[in-house]
């Protein structure tokens, strides 16, 4: 058996800045993030899952994030910082 089950959360990301105007979140990424990839973002008021639509970073639309790099993705509810982003495997 492999280290994930199905519905395992795998840390890769915390939420470094939220714009309510248009419900964007940056995230500084701990591992690779793609669009497609279904999320959690948790905290201490947080706690919602979702897949991730579109994503960017420099105002330019990407595919995937890796580690160390800030990337913008929308969200449906507010966050806030330091509230953890989780994959979902």
């Amino acid at each position: 058996m492999g280290a994930f089950t199905m519905g395992e959360k795998k840390q890769i990301g915390v939420i470094t800045r939220y714009f309510h105007k248009i419900g964007v979140a940056a995230i500084m990424l701990d591992d690779t993030l793609s669009v497609g990839n279904k999320i959690s973002i948790e905290g201490a008021t947080t706690s919602f899952e979702m897949t991730v639509r579109s994503m960017q970073m420099d105002m330019k639309v990407i595919e995937s994030g890796t580690k160390g790099q800030e990337i913008a993705i929308k969200v449906p509810d507010r966050v806030r910082e330091k509230d953890i982003v989780y994959l979902i495997e």
